[in-house]
């Protein structure tokens, strides 16, 4: 389903219908497998009493950083360039409130599928290494190696972030931060350096 909705051309509105669809079908799956755990952080006090927000805020940013340093790189790279343009061409061509929905809402879906039922499922040891590679190799189906490569690295800080904070909730907006910054940063970026 990815790969298809990723290969309709830029302002198609079947792409709209595609991606929701895509995002139902991670929900449904996961809401199904039982019950989802929101996770708990520790305060700097040493309680246990917080949800994970300021983690994950921190965490996002530090992630946008990141993959706002790696444009740099990829905006002088015409072929990685124009892999990442592939992806952004459907914010250019498309509503850019529209695109900014389906980013969100697909994070979600995606890390409820996942960094909850799937990582709950395969069991602790080594959720955040099988997790990291399906999510990965479900991002590979695209046949765009750079949102292989971004899913590899989300992939595995948030499922470092699921270990830690033992929910959904931190990896949600980890994700949500990082894909929504993406979706508003990168293109000026490669823009500018072109």
């Amino acid at each position: 389903m990815l790969a298809w909705a990723l290969r309709i051309p830029p302002g198609d509105p079947a792409f709209s219908w595609a991606t929701f669809l895509l995002a139902g079908i991670w929900s449904a799956g996961a809401l199904a497998s039982g019950p989802l755990h929101l996770g708990r952080a520790h305060t700097r006090a040493g309680g246990p009493d917080a949800l994970p927000i300021v983690q994950s805020l921190a965490l996002g940013g530090l992630l946008v950083v990141v993959f706002a340093l790696g444009a740099l790189v990829v905006a002088q790279v015409p072929a990685l360039s124009a892999q990442v343009n592939a992806v952004l061409d459907h914010a250019r061509v498309g509503s850019l409130g529209l695109i900014a929905a389906i980013v969100a809402v697909n994070g979600i879906a995606e890390e409820l599928y996942f960094r909850g039922a799937l990582y709950a499922a395969i069991g602790r040891r080594y959720a955040v290494t099988i997790t990291t590679a399906v999510y990965a190799l479900t991002t590979a189906g695209t046949g765009n190696p750079m949102l292989v490569l971004a899913a590899a690295l989300l992939g595995l800080l948030t499922g470092l972030q699921r270990r830690v904070t033992g929910g959904v909730l931190g990896p949600i907006l980890t994700h949500v931060i990082w894909s929504s910054s993406m979706l508003f940063l990168l293109p000026p970026i490669l823009e500018t350096l072109a």
